[in-house]
């Protein structure tokens, strides 16, 4: 479960970009593609650092999957265990989180949001800003270098540590929209 890594989890590391997530995305969407298939009622998306070309990142592939509703999608569950995702209770009131292959060692994490939900549009509109602004883009690799040092131990501090630039770029966004 995303928290403290003493508590059996890997530190947070922050890596270069690295030109194959994309294609690492794309080797497990098609997997996702046919797991999820009943549950699905939107599209695989790779969202976070991995997604922005050039940003440094942990080295962790994060991967959401729009569903009907959280309750519809539960069965998923169980069906995603079988492809090597272990599921955590982690935000439950708005995801269903996985991480693969095991809490400590990490090479995907999987979101599945109700598709057109806020989060889901937040995600994607953070993403897209991301890719579409070089500056906003490096200083969130500062950002990010920066409490990766601070937080080496503790991933739920340095997830909330980035909350609030991400809310920034969220409003810069919204009143840059048409």
């Amino acid at each position: 479960m995303p928290g403290n890594s003493h508590k059996g989890e890997a530190p947070v590391h922050i890596a270069p970009y690295d030109p194959s997530w994309p294609s690492l995305f794309g080797q497990e969407r098609a997997i996702l593609e046919s797991t999820l298939a009943p549950w699905l009622t939107g599209t695989i998306e790779h969202i976070g650092s991995t997604a922005v070309p050039g940003l440094v990142a942990k080295p962790v592939i994060d991967i959401m999957a729009g569903v009907e509703s959280l309750a519809a999608s539960l069965p998923a569950i169980s069906a995603l265990a079988v492809v090597g995702y272990v599921y955590f209770p982690y935000k439950p009131e708005s995801m269903h989180w996985f991480c693969k292959p095991s809490a400590f060692f990490r090479t995907h994490h999987l979101h599945l949001v109700p598709f057109g939900d806020p989060l889901w549009n937040e995600r994607l509109v953070f993403r897209d800003y991301l890719r579409s602004d070089p500056t906003t883009a490096a200083n969130y690799a500062k950002l990010k270098q920066r409490l990766a040092k601070q937080y080496e131990f503790d991933r739920e501090a340095y997830t909330n540590a980035k909350e609030p630039f991400i809310q920034d770029v969220l409003r810069i966004a919204k009143t840059r929209e048409p």
